[in-house]
């Protein structure tokens, strides 16, 4: 389709809001599905290195001889022998 001027280009021979809606509705989801997944890789990121950060912050728990028990894993004495 040809179209003469600039007006016939807009108007799209009558069913510009059907046309241009649809460009528009085209164009959100677009920006939705380029800078969503953007957010979200950024947030991982930032969340991968609060992690990090805490742990690099505290020293590792060593399960020696002289650790307490954790709750919950209470042994009896005929389990230890």
């Amino acid at each position: 389709m040809q179209f003469s001027n600039f007006q016939e280009f807009i108007e799209m021979g009558g069913y510009a809001f059907n046309v241009w809606s649809v460009y528009g509705m085209f164009l959100i989801f677009l920006t939705i599905n380029l800078y969503g997944p953007l957010r979200k890789n950024r947030q991982i990121i930032r969340d991968l290195k609060r992690r990090y950060a805490l742990n690099a912050q505290v020293p590792p728990m060593s399960a020696g001889a002289g650790s307490q028990p954790s709750p919950g894993s209470e042994t009896t004495e005929e389990e230890r022998t």
